[in-house]
């Protein structure tokens, strides 16, 4: 028997092994992604607190007893990571064996970094679009994006409902939204930060936010138009609820409606960054 407990404060997080073995999947696989996210990676980048190698291999195991996916692309991380550690778990924290899970940071040329800003710069919130379908493959691109946004312990939470009214209409009637046809709405699941602490709520809420600007960004990008809505209560929403047959885990966070913009807006003006510096030391 072994004990991580102490590890989280969140006072539900599983100890013992009987009790990860009791966890229904969700919750297991939540905290599987915390340990080795949270508590593994900081070993294996330098920091001499991350978790040891016997509870991590014990979760590799428990994950086997399970019979959860070999594929699975948390499980193929951890492996790593724990290779990682293995193969010299008493050297220096930057001896050769780590250092090469390290990767290398890509180069970015002076093009590239213009091409970033210009995008950054010059993207705009558009809320009059030409009856005109995106494709769908430029689509899958946009929500690729939004995958690969910053996510706490890289817990992918964000689902999304991808909507073209052609197909199904009246689906956003009621709603105070722009006149567009396509849609994309941004989901959590829920269940996967049933391994967090209590900081979580916040963590949801950033890691929706980035998500959804790295589609906007990308939609720029790609010669789509757009406008980032958000509401106070996902009760906005009851229609794509009741039409799509959530579950009460998953969470209606925003929405982006998108297409070809029939506009060009007018860019707002923005203040000089020095006005906005509190404190530089």
């Amino acid at each position: 028997m072994w004990d991580i407990s102490e590890k989280y404060s969140d006072a539900e997080t599983p100890g013992s092994r009987a009790e990860w073995l009791a966890l229904d999947e969700a919750r297991f696989r939540a905290c599987f992604r915390t340990f080795f996210y949270g508590e593994l990676l900081p070993r294996v980048y330098g920091d001499a607190k991350g978790a040891d190698l016997a509870h991590a291999k014990e979760l590799l195991a428990l994950w086997r007893e399970r019979g959860l996916s070999e594929g699975d692309h948390d499980l193929r991380f951890a492996r790593c990571l724990v290779q990682a550690v293995e193969e010299e778990p008493d050297a220096p924290l930057d001896s050769a064996a780590l250092r090469a899970y390290r990767m290398e940071k890509p180069a970015i040329t002076p093009e590239d970094r213009e091409v970033v800003l210009r995008v950054i710069h010059d993207r705009r919130s558009v809320r009059a679009f030409y009856n005109k379908d995106i494709p769908d493959e430029l689509i899958a691109k946009i929500l690729a994006a939004g995958q690969h946004a910053a996510h706490v312990n890289n817990l992918q939470s964000i689902r999304y409902i991808v909507v073209n009214e052609t197909h199904e209409p009246w689906v956003f009637r009621g709603v105070d939204i722009p006149p567009a046809h396509q849609h994309i709405a941004v989901l959590q699941d829920d269940r996967c930060y049933l391994g967090g602490d209590e900081k979580s709520q916040m963590d949801r809420i950033i890691d929706a936010g980035a998500a959804t600007e790295c589609m906007l960004l990308a939609m720029h990008a790609y010669g789509v138009d757009g406008a980032w809505l958000t509401y106070n209560d996902e009760e906005q929403f009851p229609r794509l609820r009741a039409k799509f047959d959530l579950p009460e885990y998953i969470r209606i966070v925003d929405l982006i409606d998108l297409g070809y913009g029939s506009q060009t807006p007018f860019p707002p003006q923005r203040p000089e960054v020095d006005e906005r510096v509190i404190v530089r030391v």
